[in-house]
Parts: C-alpha cells; structure tokens; sequence
C-alpha cells in the first residue's frame, strides 16, 4: 500500500499530496519515517492500544511536516494542521503536534500516548536502521559544527535515557523499550567518548 493510499480521510486529498510533497526530503525527517511511524502506529493498535486512529494518524501526517530544524518547527506543523484540517480534527491534531515538541504526552492522553510512543519507536530499531536514522538526523543538522552537534544530540540522549519510563503505552514498552534503552546507551557511549567526557 503507498502512503498516498493510507492518508486516513475519505477526502482533502490535495492536503494529503501537499504533505507528501512537504515530507520529500532529505535526512531523518523524510517520507520512510512517515511511513514508519504509521506502520508503528499499526503495531500498538495490533498490540491492544486504545487510542482514536483517525486523529492519531493525521497527526503523524502532520507531526514534521515542517521541518527544517528550527525551534518551531512542530509549532508551524501545527499551525498548518490548524489552517488546512477539517475543524472536527483541527484543534486536536494541532494539540497532539505540538505534544512531539518534548515527547511528554499527558498520562490521561491515550492518543498523545501513542503518538509519542510511534514518533520515538526508531530508537528500538534494529542496529543497522538505528545507524542510518542516526546519520540521517546529523544531515537534518548539517549547518551545525560536529562539537556542537554532539553536545546537543549528547544532552537529547541523556534526558531520553533518564526518564523513567521512555514509552508511554504499556504496549510499547513491551514491544520496544529494552533495545530503544541499548541503542541509546551505545551511542550516548560513542558521543562521551568522541568529546572525552
């Protein structure tokens, strides 16, 4: 099935080739983790997730829609949902955007739960494609000095290992939580010791 057929609206399909021609990018933030992030979004449901399927899946749609590394990038992601979604999706896709700011879903938010949870599912990822995402999020922030960069990936990783739980869905922590926490030690590992920490 092509992404273009999985665009959870009978209609607006004009928005749905809009988006994907704004996810045809290069780096990390490019239409393969659209599509992963829905395929993972498949996986919790399959796994007993209980959350609203339609909004959760425009969200994905829209979640980087805008991305070009900025600050604001998910703050004009949902600005767009805002403008251009039905008013029926609107305000909660914009609300579940803005939420991959920080990755801190509400604990009453089963939708945000789950989004977040699809959004940070990469970093379970096998070794190889764990690689690559890692390369492909240095390219997002090419225009930034390797000392900086690994400062600033350094101190990511190091709130995602700290927290106490990194997923919010019981589903997800079954399904991903143990490789997500060995692929970030690994290369939290290899940052500290590139800057001699």
């Amino acid at each position: 099935m092509s992404l273009a057929d999985r665009w959870p609206l009978a209609d607006h399909h004009a928005l749905r080739d809009d988006l994907l021609d704004a996810w045809d990018r290069s780096g990390y933030h490019d239409l393969r983790h659209l599509e992963e992030v829905l395929d993972r979004l498949d996986l919790l449901a399959a796994a007993g997730a209980s959350f609203d399927p339609t909004l959760v899946a425009l969200a994905a749609w829209f979640h980087d829609a805008v991305y070009d590394g900025a600050p604001d990038d998910e703050e004009r992601s949902a600005r767009w949902a805002e403008r251009a979604l039905p008013a029926a999706y609107a305000d909660g896709v914009a609300r579940l955007v803005r939420m991959t700011a920080d990755h801190r879903p509400a604990g009453d938010d089963p939708s945000a739960a789950a989004l977040s949870d699809a959004d940070l599912g990469i970093l379970a990822a096998p070794r190889e494609r764990y690689d690559v995402y890692v390369a492909g999020v240095r390219a997002d922030f090419a225009r930034v000095g390797d000392d900086d960069f690994r400062a600033g990936r350094a101190a990511v990783l190091r709130d995602l290992v700290g927290r106490a739980h990194l997923f919010s869905t019981p589903q997800a922590r079954e399904l991903w939580a143990q490789a997500a926490r060995a692929n970030l030690e690994r290369e939290l590992a290899g940052l500290e010791g590139l800057s001699g920490r």
